[in-house]
């Protein structure tokens, strides 16, 4: 398992705790699971979070 599927897991699961309560919960799901993947990324050096502007 890879970083990025473990930070989508961890959001997916912190998010799914909320899954009993509705429309808002499938949003934190949602809010969680992107936020735990993008974690994934930067942690496993596939998310660039410095962009380097040229001109």
């Amino acid at each position: 398992m890879n970083a990025a599927l473990a930070g989508l897991v961890a959001g997916m699961a912190l998010g799914f705790a909320g899954y009993f309560g509705g429309f808002w919960a499938f949003l934190l799901v949602l809010v969680l699971g992107a936020v735990g993947l993008v974690v994934g990324l930067a942690v496993q050096g596939d998310l660039a979070l410095r962009v380097r502007r040229q001109r």
